[in-house]
């Protein structure tokens, strides 16, 4: 009869598991201000007037996804054309992606636009016609 041999051996696994940092999810309020120039102070005023929808962390920091580079991108276009953050609220949803086109569903901020069109063009009239007489006054007598 064969002898039967029987052979012990030990097996060591090592598993490596690497947990993707909280980072990973989205970036932080001092990332996202990185990316976007504004100040984090900025950043928590757009949170403030609903502008900003960040998650919250367990920690409580702020969680911004990868929309929100294009959206603070947007409420600064916005805010350098002279419009206050409730009018931006209203604008935001209708601006599907990066570019500075109002979405046909959003007909009725048109007329709203055109109206603060206006006034910014009142306004230039008025700066140049100020702008004219300090010339005037400068140059003096001609």
């Amino acid at each position: 009869m064969a002898s039967l041999s029987v052979t012990t051996a030990t097996v060591n696994l090592t598993v490596d598991v690497k947990v993707k940092s909280c980072s990973a999810l989205g970036v932080r309020i001092s990332e996202l201000a990185g990316k976007t120039g504004a100040t984090p102070r900025a950043l928590r005023y757009y949170e403030e007037q609903g502008l900003l929808k960040p998650a919250r962390r367990g920690s409580g920091y702020r969680d911004y996804d990868g929309q929100a580079v294009r959206v603070v991108r947007h409420i600064q276009l916005l805010l350098s054309a002279g419009l206050g953050t409730a009018a931006i609220a209203e604008i935001l949803p209708c601006i599907p992606d990066d570019r500075t086109v109002l979405a046909p569903t959003c007909p009725e901020l048109l007329d709203a636009l055109a109206e603060e069109r206006v006034r910014i063009t009142r306004s230039i009239e008025k700066l140049a016609a100020a702008r004219d007489i300090l010339d005037r006054l400068i140059q003096g007598p001609g």
